[in-house]
């Protein structure tokens, strides 16, 4: 009978293996969570580079022989018609930034701030302001560039 109680595992053994376990976990899950960070910023910036172009397009298509442009906020880019911005237009376009990301600067024209416009022009595509975006998240950011052409890059 003594050899029966020597197979199982004793609680020393267990508390090991809970210990061991306990420190991968907490070695892998901050690993994640800043992989995850980085492609929300990722998609932030894929997100407003899209409607930044889309904006453009738009433009220089004459759609509805209008000029079209963008409205920077910190949680939501949005594609307006017309050359000034209004939040109550039923055509606006918009898109949310998902959180941890937001734009944190936003630097047209000269002019830095938390929000901003800018409208393409007719025929040229060439944007009303330059400047650059900054998306950022707690740990990662990535600016935006508005080129005198119009085309938009990002660092």
């Amino acid at each position: 009978m003594s050899s029966f109680y020597k197979k199982g595992i004793t609680a020393i053994e267990l508390l090991i293996l809970v210990a061991v376990v306990g420190v991968l976990i907490s070695i892998v899950l901050p690993t994640f969570s800043k992989i995850k960070e980085n492609q929300v910023l990722k998609n932030g910036v894929e997100d407003i580079l899209s409607l930044i172009n889309k904006a453009r397009g738009e433009t220089l298509s004459s759609l509805n022989s209008s000029e079209y442009g963008v409205h920077f906020q910190p949680d939501k880019v949005i594609i307006f018609k017309g050359k000034v911005f209004s939040a109550s237009a039923p055509d606006n376009e918009s898109i949310s930034i998902i959180t941890p990301a937001s734009i944190t600067n936003v630097m047209l024209g000269g002019i830095s701030g938390t929000s901003g416009d800018i409208y393409f022009k007719r025929l040229s595509g060439a944007p009303s302001s330059t400047g650059t975006l900054t998306i950022s998240t707690s740990t990662y950011s990535r600016i935006i560039t508005i080129s005198t052409t119009g085309v938009a890059s990002v660092n």
